[in-house]
């Protein structure tokens, strides 16, 4: 599967792309804004388990994408599918390359994946849960239309420093609209 907008591709991970990965994903600076789940170092082995994972996993509850830039991976999203009384649910996450860091690469991301998620599952609410401080992150959400819905003061652990951390979320019917705002303003 690939999901395409501009020089952004989303495509499901391949086997050739661990090197990559273990050089993206080895950076502190990925690792400070990411759950705790997430290694650090990140080394050959962990690129090359988790791929695999994503390769031969059958969990219809996450679909998780590369992200290339003019071809070359620069990154992770994937989109997690909730349960039980939050089935109408999907969190988003993802993490992208330092040196792409900046260029409004990560809001195509967000954006691609999140039309895909609306069209393909039966979800009515899409969220994230960025770190207070990570104020890139939470531009790239409110670019495409997310939404602040609560800052958890004390809500998160991160290196031994008690954290806040936010809520940003978007409904179907927003995005929908907004979509139909935006395309409008391009014709």
């Amino acid at each position: 599967m690939k999901l395409e907008d501009d020089n952004i591709i989303l495509r499901e991970w391949e086997e050739t792309d661990v090197e990559r990965l273990a050089e993206i994903a080895n950076n502190k600076k990925i690792y400070d804004n990411l759950r705790d789940a997430f290694p650090h170092p990140y080394s050959i082995d962990d690129a090359r388990q988790y791929i695999t994972l994503q390769l031969n996993g059958d969990n219809k509850l996450s679909k998780v994408f590369a992200i290339l830039v003019d071809g070359k991976v620069a990154g992770s999203i994937g989109a997690f599918l909730k349960e039980d009384v939050y089935r109408k649910n999907a969190e988003i996450g993802y993490y992208l390359a330092e040196e792409y860091w900046g260029i409004g690469i990560m809001t195509k991301a967000i954006k691609i994946l999140i039309e895909y998620v609306f069209e393909t599952f039966d979800i009515t609410r899409i969220y994230a849960e960025p770190f207070a401080r990570n104020v890139a992150s939470r531009r790239s959400l409110e670019k495409v239309g997310f939404r602040l819905e609560a800052e958890l003061k004390c809500n998160a652990v991160k290196n031994g420093i008690i954290e806040d951390s936010c809520i940003y979320a978007i409904l179907k019917c927003e995005f929908i609209k907004c979509g139909s705002i935006m395309n409008e303003k391009k014709g």
